[in-house]
């Protein structure tokens, strides 16, 4: 008698598959065989049946069992004879496909294994350079489930070859960028190759328009000009930063480096002549560059893993390659905050403007926490004379209410078991508070806490227990 999934009749292909939308129902079917059946159907079913057999097919490999019995049965060629069979494929036929070989995968090593020699490239490749974005997001999905667990890394190195499975992932990037659509998989799947492995150059350089002066994907690379698909690319992962921090067993090194690169190429290339109003996104790619370079570095020194302690703190290899003295360089060259500048009669003409508003804040919240619980990152600012310069950034800014916080906090930091650099406060106050120019045009100074032994600022010529001025006291932002 034939198999009722070897029916061609509609009525009854819609019974099977509400059959297989629950668990009762598809013990049942596995126990009558109807996997085999409806694979041996797919490459020969009217366009009428394909969709519907091929849900059948997804919703019975949710289990192991029929995992096993897909590979069993030539499922993969069975799938594969779909896109050869002359039918035009619909997104909704893709997308279907891309499920089935998704679930399939879930089950272990030798399904992912197999998934990946039966589709990888070419197929991987074609679909890819559909350009449509609901079926890119189910083929991260699989990709992404390929490229995990055992024999993960290894997949994912081919993916990121180039001549071979780069291209798919370019295409992915370049069809999310235009609608900004950030799916979880493709989170995931780009934290894997450009967070957590080396392939972030590489990745950032080929989404580029122009070529770069150096060709090589290490961190010596130069731009010149940026594009929207490379913004796109450190939005994205400066967000699975933070939304996901806890997936992140490790930050390669090479991505904390080639990120520094990025910002240091950015400053060089925004026009520091005029300002932008926006406190974001913006339509110039440079600045929108420079601004995530920031968000990035600033969650990379505020990462942690506590899991294993030998595991390298990429904030040591951002420290080696010079951040500290970039961020320094960046506030010495600022012009004073606006408040500031408002209460001095003459400041250098060689100052320049924040490129982007709130850009002295971003570069004293990547020193905040680059100093959290550093104390060679605290020596070095002391040796590198930076603690003054620090000390000034404990202001109003009336372009950024945050920045007096995010100074405060770099002070605690900066302060924090350190004895030294207390010592170094307490000579710069010779008994004294301490007044810098700029403060004292305003009226206001820095002291220590005989308490706490944290810097406070007061009003210059009135003290007051609930002084207003207050900004930091008692180890407590105010």
């Amino acid at each position: 008698m034939e198999n009722p999934a070897a029916d061609d009749r509609l009525e009854v292909v819609l019974a099977l598959l509400d059959d297989s939308r629950s668990r009762h129902g598809r013990a049942r079917l596995a126990a009558e065989g109807a996997l085999p059946a409806v694979l041996r159907c797919l490459s020969s079913s009217p366009a009428l049946l394909l969709l519907p057999r091929l849900c059948i097919t997804v919703n019975l490999c949710c289990e192991r069992p029929n995992q096993d019995a897909f590979l069993e049965a030539g499922g993969l060629d069975r799938i594969a004879s779909v896109l050869l069979s002359g039918h035009q494929i619909s997104a909704e036929i893709l997308q279907t496909v891309l499920q089935v070989l998704g679930n399939v995968a879930l089950a272990g090593e030798a399904h992912k294994a197999a998934v990946w020699a039966r589709f990888f490239p070419v197929w991987f490749r074609e679909i890819a350079a559909m350009r449509n974005p609901v079926v890119c997001n189910s083929l991260c999905k699989v990709l992404n489930t390929c490229c995990s667990a055992t024999g993960g890394r290894r997949r994912l190195g081919e993916l990121c070859e180039e001549g071979r499975g780069l291209p798919i992932l370019l295409d992915i990037v370049n069809t999310m960028s235009p609608s900004c659509r950030k799916e979880i998989c493709l989170y995931f799947l780009l934290g894997k190759a450009c967070i957590k492995d080396i392939y972030f150059n590489l990745v950032f350089q080929r989404l580029s328009s122009v070529n770069t002066l150096d060709d090589s994907f290490g961190a010596n690379f130069t731009y010149k000009l940026f594009t929207k698909e490379q913004v796109f690319l450190l939005r994205l992962l400066s967000y699975h930063l933070i939304a996901w921090p806890d997936v992140l067993d490790t930050i390669s090194s090479y991505f904390a480096l080639g990120v520094l690169q990025l910002l240091r190429e950015a400053y060089s290339v925004v026009d520091a002549s005029s300002l932008s109003i926006s406190a974001g996104l913006t339509d110039d790619l440079a600045i929108n560059v420079l601004w995530c370079s920031f968000y990035i570095l600033r969650d990379i020194c505020s990462w942690k893993d506590h899991s294993s302690s030998a595991l390298e703190d990429p904030a040591d290899s951002l420290l080696s390659a010079g951040l500290l003295q970039l961020l320094l360089r960046y506030l010495r060259e600022l012009e004073p905050s606006n408040i500031v500048k408002n209460h001095t009669l003459q400041t250098s003409t060689d100052s320049k403007v924040c490129p982007y508003k709130g850009f002295r804040r971003d570069v004293v919240s990547v020193l905040c926490n680059f100093l959290h619980g550093r104390k060679q990152v605290q020596d070095e600012i002391r040796k590198q004379d930076g603690i003054p310069l620090l000390l000034k950034q404990c202001v109003v800014d009336d372009c950024d209410q945050s920045l007096r916080q995010w100074g405060s906090l770099s002070i605690r930091y900066l302060l924090e078991g350190n004895l030294e650099n207390q010592y170094k406060v307490a000579e710069l106050e010779q008994k004294e508070p301490i007044i810098t120019p700029e403060i004292a045009q305003m009226g206001l100074r820095v002291e220590i806490d005989q308490e706490s032994q944290c810097p406070k600022m007061v009003k210059a010529y009135q003290e007051q227990e609930d002084d207003p001025c207050q900004y930091y006291a008692n180890g407590q932002l105010t």
